[in-house]
């Protein structure tokens, strides 16, 4: 990336670095290294680590304060639903994120939709704590709640997407007098990148599956899928 993209980004963010490396490392996904072992700069796990805090601080922060009425679990669910890869990963198209990843040549090619989702939105994690070691919990904060506590009406607007699981639990129960519960079909990837398959299960019938990059990842894809199969949100 040279100076000029690095530009253009920080216009799309509508933050200046002084540090430019620490914005230029947030986009440096690990594949990369394995082709190119002398690039000077790391990979964005580290930043992604402490984007991931600093993200969940400001969004607990303004939740408390806003909605002083709101009981501890409705926030958690809030809370959750802003901070998940799915929000993160639909800011990227906005800010063009994407094309100034760098990615190993078999990630650039890769079609799995889902696996590219998970890298931007992990990369944009990494640009605010990136943002947050450069210019501090203030800049921080303005950045995430322009691009990201600013879609919180859309979540509350949506009562599926704060809680699947609890919603398919409630109304299996209510529709069908039976408790879901869900089981691993299959474990696949290495050990930094594990994919769990999850079967979504009334008694012993199957009604649905979910892949997530956690078993509760995939249990909450496998309520989504659940719901949507059973058209109880009709």
């Amino acid at each position: 990336m040279n100076k000029k993209d690095l530009q253009a980004l920080q216009d799309k963010l509508g933050i200046r670095f002084k540090d430019e490396l620490l914005l230029k490392q947030a986009l440096v996904h690990r594949s990369y290294l394995n082709e190119h072992p002398d690039f000077k700069i790391g990979h964005n796990e580290r930043l992604e680590f402490l984007g991931d805090a600093v993200l969940e601080i400001i969004v607990t922060e303004y939740l408390y304060n806003e909605f002083p009425d709101t009981p501890e679990g409705d926030l958690t669910n809030w809370r959750a639903s802003l901070v998940n890869s799915k929000i993160l990963y639909e800011i990227t198209p906005e800010l063009e994120i994407e094309k100034y990843l760098y990615l190993s040549k078999g990630e650039a090619k890769d079609k799995n939709k889902k696996s590219r989702q998970y890298i931007l939105a992990d990369a944009v994690e990494a640009i605010i704590g990136a943002i947050y070691l450069d210019r501090g919990i203030k800049e921080a904060k303005k950045f995430v709640l322009k691009n990201i506590v600013s879609r919180l009406d859309e979540v509350l607007a949506n009562e599926i997407y704060l809680d699947p699981k609890s919603y398919f639990q409630e109304k299996a129960q209510e529709k069908e007098g039976v408790t879901p519960h869900y089981e691993i079909i299959e474990e696949s990837g290495p050990d930094h990148a594990k994919k769990f398959t999850i079967g979504l299960y009334l008694d012993k019938k199957l009604i649905s599956k979910g892949i997530g990059f956690s078993k509760q990842e995939g249990q909450v894809a496998a309520a989504i899928n659940g719901i949507k199969k059973l058209s109880w949100d009709k």
